[in-house]
Parts: structure tokens; sequence; C-alpha cells
């Protein structure tokens, strides 16, 4: 492994985790503010399908103002609830002036069709036109009540630390169809494996 990702091997807060026996607290509500709707376009990165945002969406949490740039996914989901894994998961990435990250984690269920994901032309059917609509990533975060959070770190190298971590209790869905078209894309397992908790306390 390169030196540049030591941490990736050697860190001690390190994600994903299985994220079980959480303190029940009281959290705060998240505060989502994403009025600039659409994409300035699709990556892929060879281990995901990147959409990056446009500027101007923010998450404030604990009082500090995050910048939305990009979400991705991963398949089967890095987190765990329980020891429950899930076909399917979005990482919202948000970034603060001063460099630190939020991400927010929102797991997936096999069942309905996702109307969003058939906007994405890495999800989109092949029968179909380019959708040239503005795409809401509002939708993802409809359901932000529940949520569990920790201190991790960055599921691919380097593995930085420091990431402050929200994952959403309630799972959308998405079809057989979808979840399999982006594993094709992929062509393999696009997840790293749960990492130990080591001292870390898991809030919900």
């Amino acid at each position: 492994m390169s030196p540049d990702f030591v941490m990736c091997g050697m860190g001690k807060n390190q994600s994903p985790i299985d994220l079980s026996g959480g303190i029940d607290t009281d959290l705060p509500e998240l505060s989502f503010d994403y009025p600039n709707r659409g994409l300035v376009g699709e990556v892929n990165t060879g281990h995901t399908l990147q959409e990056n945002l446009k500027p101007g969406n923010f998450l404030t949490v604990r009082g500090k103002r995050f910048e939305a740039k990009q979400f991705h996914f991963h398949s089967p989901s890095e987190h765990r609830i329980d020891g429950k894994s899930f076909p399917l998961a979005i990482h919202l990435v948000h970034v603060s002036e001063a460099g630190n990250l939020v991400v927010v984690g929102i797991l997936f269920e096999e069942g309905e069709r996702n109307a969003l994901l058939d906007q994405l032309s890495g999800f989109r059917p092949p029968h179909l036109p380019p959708y040239t609509g503005l795409i809401d990533h509002n939708i993802l975060i409809s359901s932000r009540r529940e949520y569990y959070t920790y201190n991790g770190s960055l599921t691919t190298p380097p593995c930085t630390e420091g990431v402050y971590w929200v994952v959403l209790k309630n799972p959308i869905f998405a079809s057989k169809e979808q979840i399999d078209r982006f594993r094709e894309t992929m062509g393999a397992d696009t997840n790293r494996p749960v990492q130990p908790l080591n001292s870390r306390t898991v809030l919900e």
C-alpha cells in the first residue's frame, strides 16, 4: 500500500462500521438547504458512479454549515445496521469552508422502482432517451428525522479520519433492475468491509 494511504491500515477511527449498540440521545433534526437542483456531471470513477452537484446546497450540523459537493453509490452498502447489509447505498459528501467533511449515508432496500435513479444516466434504462430535466436530490433526504452519527473516515484511500458520519435510519427503495444495473456497470462489489468500532460511540 502506498505510504500516502497508511491510515487505511493503521487508523483507529475507520469507516464503515456496524451501527449497533448506539446510545439513544436527543439528536437535533438535520437542517438541509438544497435550493439548487441539477447536476454538473456524472463520473464513472472505476469503483462508483459519482454525481457532482451544483454549488449552493448546504447542510447545517452542530451550528456549522457544509456544502454538498457530490453523491456516489456503493453496492452492497458499506454500513450495516445491527449486522444487516443493504443492497445499495448513497453517500452525500459535504465540505465546510475549513475543509471538514460530513457524509450522509442513505440505505436502499430492494422494492419499488426509484424515480430519481431513473433520471441518472448511469441508472437510466438504455431504451429511454437522456433525461433533460433538473434532478432534485432533495428527494434523497425526505426522511431525515432519525439517524445514527459517529466519527469515522473516508471509506476509500487515503481513508482520512475526522469525517463526521450521519446515516439515516429509514431506507429508501430501488428496484432489483436498478440495483443490478449499477452492479453490472461496476463489475464487482464496491463496498469496504466494516471496521472495528474501537473506543468510539454511536449516537442515535
